[in-house]
């Protein structure tokens, strides 16, 4: 293999890492806001992303379907929320596990029955070809609209839980929700918002992922759900930055697995790799140090 496979493979890496960041970006913002992983973040996700396609086959604007896809996001993690996970035991964090299962399972059954289980075109028109330079292929329009996307989300991530009163509300509801409550701020409702805002990340997400994959279906979510859950572990589930670079780390992993290894190789990897974290360094590599009481 030379150089210029081996340059175009990592470009290649890095912009199936930003795609993996974008949804583990999402997970991030969850937990952040509610110290959950939503199991029923991809369920979700593709939820919008349907939402998306009919707007688009109706309009010839992916503009208009990326905005109907943010909004219904959005919409979509209220309802969750408060129908579903509003009455999870927060004593028992697996009763919001379950419900989370739960919920992706009657979200795909519902997207099954409506739209069918046959693969749609998600309409985005960004270029998937890399432009070829001295037989390297540099990033494609597709890979540039993800990179864009997904330093967006950082920043506004950051400026929101560094920055803001609404940020600091949202952590104070997830780590400390009776303190939260003597201090007047509304738990039940920043944790609504927190599930609305992680919601429209992952409608982004999953309109810069699936113009990678054939197409969408009502399972189409499944496996980044697992790829970017693993990245967002790789990183440290409460670090923005921590899922970004977590996501780069292993979509270079896998793009070199596919390349050096075997194609079908990158799902064994992804588990590998989270196994990996997990016994070695289960709170992420951007970790805090936790204080000690002597």
């Amino acid at each position: 293999m030379n150089f210029a496979t081996f340059v175009t493979m990592t470009v290649d890496g890095l912009a199936q890492g930003a795609a993996i960041s974008a949804f583990a970006l999402a997970l991030v913002l969850i937990w952040r806001a509610a110290r959950v992983v939503n199991f029923a973040q991809g369920a979700m996700a593709a939820a919008s992303a349907y939402i998306a396609v009919t707007v688009i086959q109706h309009t010839g604007s992916f503009w208009l379907g990326l905005a109907a896809a943010l909004i219904s996001g959005a919409i979509f993690g209220v309802f969750v929320e408060s129908s579903v996970m509003r009455f999870a035991s927060h004593t028992a964090p697996l009763n919001a596990v379950i419900l989370a299962l739960g919920s992706t399972f009657i979200i795909q059954g519902a997207l099954g029955a409506i739209y069918g289980p046959d693969l749609r075109d998600p309409g985005n028109p960004f270029s998937h070809a890399y432009r070829m330079v001295a037989g390297v292929g540099l990033p494609s329009d597709l890979n540039i609209f993800t990179f864009v996307s997904v330093a967006l989300m950082v920043v506004a991530l950051v400026l929101l839980f560094g920055k803001t009163k609404l940020g600091l509300r949202l952590r104070a509801s997830a780590f400390a929700p009776e303190v939260s409550r003597l201090l007047g701020i509304n738990v039940s409702f920043m944790r609504t918002v927190g599930w609305a805002l992680a919601a429209t990340a992952g409608a982004l997400a999953a309109e810069v992922i699936l113009p990678t994959q054939l197409g969408v279906n009502p399972n189409a979510m499944d496996g980044v759900f697992v790829t970017a859950f693993t990245a967002a572990v790789l990183g440290g589930l409460d670090s923005p930055i921590g899922a970004v670079v977590g996501g780069m780390i292993l979509g270079l992993v896998l793009n070199y697995v596919t390349g050096f290894v075997n194609p079908v190789a990158p799902p064994v990897a992804t588990l590998v790799v989270l196994l990996l974290v997990l016994l070695v360094r289960p709170n992420g590599i951007f970790a805090g140090v936790k204080e000690r009481h002597v």
